[in-house]
């Protein structure tokens, strides 16, 4: 009976100390521990921030990559931005020294299926040195800029170093091209004459107005090449002989028959076809093919 007792007492007194037994360090010093509340931690341990940190540059590293890689892409097969440097072109193309010159896409896939027709605006790569004429490089004398703007011209932020031109597919291989003012009736395919609802022939009085002499009549209004007489010239096969909208501005087909492709273009020098005029944003628009010889 002793023993019975002495251990009920026992019991007693371990119930009464429990409470104040219970209370942890961190409760007696008014904070709570780490593994109650882990959010709560006022350092960084290894598995912090600095590995989310490393994580998310990993991705901006990866995404860059993706992005670079699809306009590489994109430029190299499918099309490709280029910016109108002349007047040769108005009023399709807008371009000029001190002005907002017209931003263009082209398509390149276009020419990969199937051929230039008459009226395509297109991009293509000078065929010959009497093409280049007042042309200057685009790229830096200093070796180092020189290749970082090659490096940025295979992702279209940077021009390509070569004398690429802008003009409209008047006539294709096999077609015979020519142009008496004599006739007064324009150019002609194949002895038709054309019909050209690009060519503002306002703006050709403008040219003839400010000293074109090769583009006026004896009575001083624009003659009816807009330019002096040429051809006939037929058209290789797998060329096209092309002209500028402002007929009387442009350096075309018409003066570059001494080459060796007498003015035409090879097909294997055309870039692609323009399709969107993309910049300024007061310009944005398609740009059309207007078949000449329909």
């Amino acid at each position: 009976m002793a023993d019975s007792h002495s251990t009920g007492s026992d019991s007693d007194s371990d119930a009464q100390s429990s409470p104040a037994d219970a209370t942890s360090p961190a409760e007696d010093h008014g904070w709570k521990s780490d593994d109650e509340h882990p959010d709560e931690r006022p350092w960084r341990t290894k598995d912090d921030e600095p590995e989310k940190r490393g994580s998310l540059l990993r991705e901006a590293v990866i995404i860059i990559g993706c992005v670079l890689l699809l306009t590489w892409l994109l430029q190299t097969f499918v099309g490709r931005q280029y910016v109108i440097p002349s007047e040769s072109m108005e009023q399709t193309l807008h371009g000029c020294a001190g002005c907002t010159n017209d931003r263009i896409v082209i398509d390149k896939l276009s020419y990969r299926f199937g051929d230039p027709s008459p009226g395509d605006v297109v991009v293509f790569k000078a065929p010959s040195e009497s093409w280049d004429g007042a042309w200057l490089s685009p790229r830096s004398d200093n070796a180092v800029v020189h290749g970082i703007q090659d490096a940025l011209s295979w992702f279209g932020f940077a021009p390509p170093d070569e004398n690429d031109l802008v003009k409209r597919v008047i006539a294709t291989g096999g077609q015979t091209v020519e142009c008496k003012n004599s006739d007064n009736v324009g150019v002609t395919v194949n002895g038709k004459p054309l019909d050209e609802p690009y060519v503002d022939k306002s703006l050709q009085g403008n040219d003839v107005a400010a000293g074109n002499e090769l583009a006026a009549a004896p009575d001083g209004q624009p003659n009816a090449c807009y330019g002096p007489d040429f051809g006939p010239i037929k058209v290789p096969e797998g060329n096209v002989w092309v002209m500028g909208d402002n007929r009387a501005n442009s350096a075309d087909s018409r003066f570059h028959m001494e080459d060796e492709f007498h003015g035409t273009v090879p097909v294997s020098d055309i870039r692609g076809k323009v399709r969107f005029i993309i910049y300024p944003f007061s310009r944005i628009g398609g740009v059309s093919s207007d078949n000449p010889q329909s």
